[in-house]
This record gives structure tokens, sequence and C-alpha cells, in this order.
């Protein structure tokens, strides 16, 4: 299948949505109202994707907002760091704020807490990127949390209809996380239309029934969006894999049978890793496997950004772990 990738511009990715700081409660399996320390750590869905695609040694950009206090220089200094691309990422004064979230590292039973009041990744603004600056990514990753307020709604649906017109390729990861949204109506009404401006669209069954709005099932919705113009569409099934739908064509594959310590960071993984693999030129079925590797190597360990496997340590992990 010729997805018209193009591998030789600047930027393997762009990346536009949550950044912050997580915080996991130490030693693992602690509850949160029980722990005496905490570990600081990058989060948010768009960072970890940046940090996955960084991690494996290609060129990947932060398309966002911070807020100038110490935490979004926290954040800022790690993606930093990791070699993510932070010059189109604006620090905003005032009273908004970058996200925070305490993690759980559990099998069973994590419990995640936002703190997203004012949250400042939704104060993005159409100026803050031009034409060439999406020209200049293979890939253009739209998080859905992105799409959940103004200013950054405008402007993730702008980022799209230029990124068509560059020939990026754009990816909407749905990215649901109802406490962002007024309604599950207006989700499934702003996120189907940012569908519909993609060339990809990848979410879970949760995700998917969203957006199906009771019209339908998860899966009549995921294929039908690859019948309706989708380059591919990628239906996440946690213990059960993912299907994957194309024009005509779909598979299944299996998940990489490990102990999980926690139940969250997979889908960043899965999906900057799945940059990775089309960039270099892996067909589209090898690279939903190795995207699926990825999301089973940091559910494994704590945290997500940190967790994010070099090219070398996935490789490694793939020949020592059986496809199930």
């Amino acid at each position: 299948m010729n997805l018209g990738i193009d591998s030789t511009r600047r930027l393997a990715a762009i990346v536009i949505g949550r950044a912050g700081m997580d915080l996991y409660p130490i030693p693992d399996g602690t509850e949160t109202e029980s722990a005496e320390t905490f570990a600081a750590e990058v989060g948010g869905s768009a960072a970890n994707i940046a940090v996955a695609v960084a991690r494996q040694g290609h060129a990947v950009a932060l398309l966002g907002a911070l807020s100038d206090d110490p935490v979004g220089r926290f954040v800022r200094a790690h993606l930093e760091r990791f070699a993510v691309d932070m010059s189109h990422c604006r620090a905003v004064d005032g009273a908004s704020r970058t996200s925070l979230a305490i993690c759980e590292t559990r099998p069973l039973d994590s419990e995640t807490v936002f703190y997203r009041n004012g949250a400042v990744d939704l104060e993005l603004r159409r100026e803050d990127f031009d034409s060439s600056f999406i020209a200049s990514a293979t890939f253009l990753v739209v998080t859905g949390t992105a799409l959940a307020a103004e200013p950054s709604r405008t402007a993730a649906l702008e980022a799209l209809v230029k990124a068509r017109t560059a020939g990026t390729v754009s990816i909407l990861d749905v990215d649901y996380r109802p406490v962002s949204w007024s309604s599950r109506e207006e989700t499934m009404r702003v996120v189907a239309e940012a569908a519909r401006r993609s060339d990809v669209v990848i979410g879970n069954d949760e995700e998917f029934a969203v957006l199906a709005g009771g019209e339908g099932t998860a899966l009549e919705t995921a294929s039908g969006f690859a019948r309706n113009g989708c380059r591919f569409v990628i239906l996440k099934k946690g213990n059960a894999g993912s299907m994957t739908f194309t024009t005509g064509h779909s598979f299944n594959t299996g998940i990489f049978a490990v102990d999980a310590k926690k139940p969250f960071g997979s889908g960043d993984a899965f999906l900057g890793t799945l940059v990775v693999a089309l960039r270099a030129g892996i067909p589209l079925q090898a690279a939903v496997r190795r995207a699926t590797a990825a999301a089973a190597y940091v559910v494994s360990r704590r945290g997500c950004a940190f967790a994010m496997p070099t090219a070398s340590e996935l490789e490694s992990f793939i020949q020592s772990y059986p496809l199930r």
C-alpha cells in the first residue's frame, strides 16, 4: 500500500497537544493517598509521542504552549533534553497553567488524577505556526485533547488543512479525555470533523464509540472512516490487540506478552513508533507490529516519556518477547 510518505523532510513529525508534569508515587505500587515521595517526569500525550519519536533518533517538534513558570520550564527543559524541537512551543504568562497528573504505577486499580483547570496547552493559536512549518514534517499528529476548547480547537483544525495542502500525512489520535470536554455530543461533533480532515485516525473502542454517537458500533465507525477517505484507521482493543483498516482490506495484530506495571502510556508509545517505522519505509502491517511492541515495552516500566525505548532497546525487546 502506497501511503504517500515523504521521508526527506526535516522533521519526522510535528505533534500538537498536551505536555505536562507527571508525578508518580514511590515506590511502585503505592497508592497516591498513602505516598510520602513522588517522582516527577514529563507527561501528556503529545509530549510522550514526541519523546517516543526522538528516542528512536528522529527529529520531532512539539507545537503547543507551556506556562511561563517553574512547572512549564521543567517540562520544556526535559523535552529539550530529549532533543524535541520546542521552537514552536510558546511560553504563556498569566493564569493558564501547564497540566499536572498524578499517576499510580499499579497494574490493577491504578488511578490517574488530572489537574487541568485553565490548561495552557489549550492556548495554542493559529499564529503559532505557518504553512512552511507544517510542510517541514513528514507527519502531523493531532491529539484529541487539543480539540477540546478554543483557541486550540480552531488552530488544530487549521493545521490539518495546511497538512493536506502541504502533503504532510496527518494523524488524528482521538485521545478522548472526558475531563477536557463539556459533553460527549460536543466531542463527537468536533472530533468527527477533525477525522474528516485527517489521513489516519487512531483510537480505542470507547473513542470510536464516542465518534459513532449511538449510530453503529466502534468497529463499524472505524471501518467506515477507512472507506470514506482515510488512508488507514487503527482500532486499538487493549488485550485483544488491534485492527487496522485500509480501503478494501483489514488485518489484526496481537499483543506482546509482558507483566504490565501500569495501564497507561502504551498508546503514545504505539503512535510515536508507528510514525518512526512508516517514515523508515517499513510496510504498514510490520509497522503496526513494531508499534505494538513499543506499547508493551512502556507498560512494563514506570513512567511514560522516560520509559520510551530507543531503537536498539525496542529491537532487543522484540527478539525477547513473543507476539501473542
